[in-house]
C-alpha cells in the first residue's frame, strides 16, 4: 500500500532528478549557443538550445517551479523568433541568452526558497526587459486577424477583445503506460492563459467489464484565452506526448476551412460523430448555424499551417526518441509499452557508486586474505579456488572502476564559455583547441581538476596570450590560441594547457625571487628551477591587480591540490612562442596495481605503473653503506639513489643466509630513482586508504592499505621520494648524516 510518506519520496527524488536533468540541459544550451556564435546558420545548435530550454520549462511547470517557467519562456521566445527568421543572430541576442543561462542556473540553485533572492530577481527584470526588446515582445503579441472567421462563426464578445485558442487533443491508448497523466497537461495550459471551456469526450471509453486499466481513452475539446502565448509555447507543452497524443491547434482568428478540416480529421464520414462534434463547439461558445454535413475538406494548401507544424514538431521528437533507444520500429511493432524501451543508459547516484567501490575494495582485501591462508595450508585445490576467484575479483574491480571514469571532454568543454567571456572583457581574439577530450579518468579526479585548470586557463589568457596590437607587432596572427589536450601515458593521465603567448620572463622570476629572498643573487638555475619558483605561496610578477588574475594566490594553490590527488605540475615555457603547462594525475584515486616490498619490517607498496626494473644493490651503495642518497651508474645513466631504511630512520631488515637487499628503479615523468629496499614481495592490488592527520609529518607517502594478513602497508608517493632523493645527492656527506628522518 503507497501511503502519503511514500508519495513524498518519490516527489523528492523526482525533483532531484528534474535538478540534474535540468543541468545537463543546460550545458547543452551553452555548447550549442557556443557553436551559434561562431556559425550563425547551425539550424541544428539553434534547435538543440531551444529544445533544452522547452525541456527545462516543460518540466519545471510539472514541478510547480513557477520562477524558473516565467523566466525560461522569455529566452524560449526569443529562440523561436531567431528560428522562424523574424530576429536574426547577433551579439546583443547572444549576450542576452548567455546571460539568460545563468539566469536559469541561479533559479535552479534557488529552488529551496519560494521568494528567492532580491539581486536574483532585479537580474531577472532586467534580462526580460531586455529579452523582450529584443524579440519585439509587442510585434508578437498581437492576434492574428479574425475577419475571415467572422463570416462562419460569431465567438463571444469577450474573444473579439482577448484572443482565443481552440485545441483539439485525442490522448492515445499507450498515454497512461508511458506515465503521461493528461490532467497534468491541461493545467500546465493555465500556465499560459486561462482555459475558458473544455469538453471532457468519454464515448470511447468502454464497458466497464471490457476496460484495460492501464489504457487511455479521453479526449478533449478546449477553448485557451492568451495574450501572450505563442504557437511554439501550446504545442510546447504537450511535446513529451507527441508519441502518445494526437493534438490540433487552431489559432485566433482561424478561417472555416481549419474548422472543416478538424472535423473531417476527426470525424471522417461519420455524420453522426460530426453533428456531436459541430455541438460539442457549439457549447463551448462558438457561435454558427449548424448544417447537415460539413464540407468537404478545402485542398491541401488550406489546411492551418500550424496542424503541419506540430505534426513536423511530432515527427522530429519521435524520430529524435528512435534514434536515442534504437529501435525506430517501436510503435511498428506494437511492443508492450509496460515493459519499456531498451535504455542504453542508467542514471545512478554518485554515492551508492562509491559506496559499491568501497566494498570491491574490501572485497579484494578479504581475498588476499583467502589466498594467504590457502598459501599457508598448502592445499592445491584450495589454492587454485582461490586463484580463481581472485582472478574473478580483479575483474569485477576492473569493472567497477570503469563505472567510475568519464571522458575529460566534459570538463574541457565548460572552458568554451570562460575563453568567450574573458576574450571580450580582455579585448583580445582568442581561439580554444581542445585535443583528446575522450581520455577517460575517474570522476573524483575530473572534479577535483576542474578548479586549478580554470586557474591556468584565466593565467593564461590574462598574463600569457598578448593583445592584438602587440601580436600583429611581432608578426603573430591577431588571433591567440589556447589548447587544452589530454592523453594517457604510463598508466596516467596527462593534461597540457598550453598558449602561443609571450612566454614567462625568466629575467622578472629571478629578479623577483632574489627581491623576496628566495634565492641568492648568484644563484645559476636550469629554466626548469626557474618556473618552479611560480609555485611559491604568493609569488606573482604581476603588475596590476585584475579580476581575472594577478593576485599571486593562485599557481601555489594549483600545485597543492594537484599534489593531493597524486599528481605532479611541470611548465615549460619558450620565451615569445608560448608556454605549457604539463599535469600528470593517477587515473584513479581508489585502487591501483601495486608492488609490495619490506624494509625496516615495514611493508610498502610502490606503484605497478612507476615501476621500471629491480637490480641487485650497486657497487656505489656498498661503498657507503651508511649514506641515506648518491647516485650510481645504470648502464651509462647517472641515477639517483635513495636508501628508504635510511631515508625513515630505520634499521634494515636483518636478512637470512644467501639473502641481499634490492634496488628497484622508479620513474616518474622523464625522472627516475633506485630505492634501495630489504625484500622484494611482488605485486599486490592495492585498496588506498587516506592515512590519518597524525601521519602528516611522515615524508613521501599517499596512503595506506590493509594486506590480507591484517598488516598494514604504507603506499609510497614516487614524486616526492624523486624530490627528496635529488635534493639529497646534491647534498654533501656531512649534510647527508644530519638528513635522517
Amino acid at each position: 500500500m503507497i501511503t502519503q510518506d511514500d508519495d513524498a519520496e518519490i516527489l523528492a527524488q523526482a525533483r532531484a532528478g528534474f535538478i540534474d536533468e535540468a543541468h545537463e540541459m543546460l550545458q547543452q544550451f551553452e555548447d550549442a549557443m557556443l557553436v551559434l556564435e561562431s556559425a550563425p546558420d547551425d539550424g541544428e545548435s539553434l534547435n538543440a538550445a531551444f529544445r533544452a530550454a522547452h525541456t527545462i520549462k516543460g518540466t519545471a511547470g510539472l514541478f510547480g517551479f513557477d520562477r524558473v517557467v516565467h523566466f525560461t519562456h522569455e529566452a524560449e521566445a526569443l529562440l523561436e523568433a531567431l528560428r522562424s527568421g523574424e530576429r536574426p543572430l547577433d551579439e546583443p541576442v547572444m549576450t542576452a541568452l548567455l546571460e539568460s543561462r545563468d539566469q536559469i542556473g541561479r533559479l535552479l540553485a534557488e529552488l529551496g526558497d519560494p521568494d528567492g533572492s532580491p539581486e536574483t530577481e532585479a537580474l531577472g527584470r532586467e534580462l526580460v526587459g531586455r529579452l523582450r526588446v529584443l524579440r519585439g515582445a509587442e510585434a508578437l503579441s498581437e492576434p492574428e486577424p479574425a475577419a475571415a472567421a467572422e463570416a462562419a462563426f460569431a465567438p463571444e464578445s469577450a474573444e473579439a477583445v482577448r484572443p482565443v485558442w481552440h485545441l483539439s487533443l485525442r490522448f492515445l491508448p499507450d498515454a497512461l503506460r508511458a506515465g503521461l497523466d493528461p490532467l497534468a497537461f491541461l493545467r500546465y495550459l493555465n500556465k499560459l492563459g486561462e482555459v475558458i471551456a473544455i469538453r471532457t469526450l468519454v464515448e470511447a471509453v468502454p464497458p466497464l467489464d471490457e476496460i484495460d486499466a492501464e489504457a487511455c481513452h479521453l479526449g478533449f475539446e478546449l477553448r485557451l484565452q492568451s495574450e501572450t502565448a505563442s504557437l511554439a509555447d501550446i504545442e510546447g507543452v504537450f511535446e513529451f506526448a507527441a508519441e502518445d497524443s494526437d493534438v490540433r491547434i487552431l489559432p485566433p482568428g482561424s478561417a472555416p476551412a481549419a474548422f472543416e478540416s478538424l472535423v473531417e480529421h476527426r470525424c471522417g464520414d461519420d455524420a453522426a460523430a460530426r453533428a456531436t462534434l459541430l455541438s460539442i463547439w457549439e457549447q463551448l461558445g462558438l457561435q454558427f448555424a449548424l448544417r447537415e454535413s460539413v464540407a468537404p475538406p478545402a485542398e491541401p494548401d488550406a489546411e492551418p499551417v500550424v496542424v503541419r507544424h506540430i505534426e513536423r514538431r511530432s515527427a522530429e521528437i519521435a524520430a529524435r526518441s528512435d534514434r536515442r533507444s534504437g529501435e525506430g520500429d517501436r510503435r511498428q511493432q506494437g511492443r508492450d509499452r509496460r515493459a519499456g524501451d531498451e535504455t542504453r543508459f542508467v542514471r545512478v547516484r554518485a554515492d551508492k557508486l562509491d559506496h559499491l567501490i568501497d566494498l570491491i575494495g574490501e572485497l579484494v582485501i578479504a581475498g588476499s586474505g583467502a589466498q594467504m591462508v590457502a598459501h599457508l595450508e598448502r592445499s592445491a585445490p584450495l589454492q587454485e579456488a582461490t586463484e580463481r576467484v581472485m582472478t574473478l575479483v580483479q575483474e569485477t574491480r576492473d569493472g567497477a572502476l570503469a563505472l567510475r571514469m568519464v571522458p575529460i571532454g566534459e570538463t574541457f568543454g565548460r572552458f568554451q564559455r570562460v575563453v568567450r567571456d574573458l576574450s571580450k572583457q580582455l579585448g583580445k581574439e582568442i581561439e580554444l583547441v581542445v585535443t583528446g577530450g575522450d581520455t577517460e579518468l575517474d570522476k573524483s579526479v575530473v572534479d577535483q581538476i576542474a578548479d586549478p585548470l580554470m586557474h591556468l586557463v584565466r593565467n593564461s589568457l590574462d598574463h600569457g596570450i598578448e593583445p592584438t596590437a602587440d601580436r600583429l607587432a611581432v608578426g603573430k596572427s591577431a588571433t591567440g590560441q589556447l589548447r587544452l589536450n589530454a592523453y594517457q601515458e604510463a598508466g596516467a593521465i596527462v593534461i597540457e594547457v598550453s598558449d602561443d603567448g609571450r612566454g614567462l620572463a625568466r629575467e622578472r622570476i629571478l629578479a623577483k625571487a632574489i627581491e623576496r629572498g628566495l634565492i641568492p643573487h648568484d644563484a645559476d638555475l636550469a629554466d626548469s628551477e626557474v618556473w618552479q619558483l611560480i609555485f611559491l605561496p604568493g609569488f606573482s610578477t604581476a603588475e596590476a591587480v585584475t579580476d581575472i588574475s594577478g593576485r599571486g594566490v593562485g599557481m601555489d594553490v594549483v600545485k597543492r591540490n594537484i599534489e593531493a590527488l597524486r599528481g605532479s605540475i611541470q611548465l615549460f615555457s619558450q620565451t615569445g612562442h608560448g608556454t605549457t603547462t604539463r599535469i600528470r594525475l593517477p587515473l584513479t584515486l581508489a585502487m591501483i596495481d601495486g608492488f609490495l616490498t619490506m624494509v625496516g619490517g615495514v611493508h610498502y607498496v610502490l606503484p605497478m605503473s612507476a615501476v621500471g626494473e629491480c637490480i641487485d644493490v650497486p657497487p656505489e651503495h656498498g661503498a657507503s653503506p651508511e649514506r641515506i642518497s648518491g647516485t650510481f651508474n645504470l648502464r651509462g645513466e647517472i641515477l639517483p639513489w635513495l636508501d628508504l631504511a635510511r631515508f625513515y630512520g630505520v634499521e634494515p631488515t636483518p636478512l637470512a643466509a644467501g639473502a641481499r637487499r634490492s634496488v628497484v628503479v622508479v620513474r616518474h615523468v622523464d625522472q627516475r630513482v633506485g630505492l634501495v629496499v630489504d625484500r622484494l614481495m611482488g605485486e599486490h592490488q592495492t585498496v588506498i586508504k587516506p592515512l590519518s592527520g597524525i601521519f602528516s609529518h611522515l615524508k613521501a607517502l599517499a596512503g595506506s592499505t590493509i594486506l590480507g594478513s591484517g598488516d598494514v602497508a604504507l603506499v609510497m608517493d614516487i614524486a616526492g621520494l624523486l624530490v627528496h632523493a635529488q635534493a639529497l645527492s646534491r647534498s654533501s656527506p656531512s649534510t647527508l648524516a644530519r638528513n635522517r628522518a
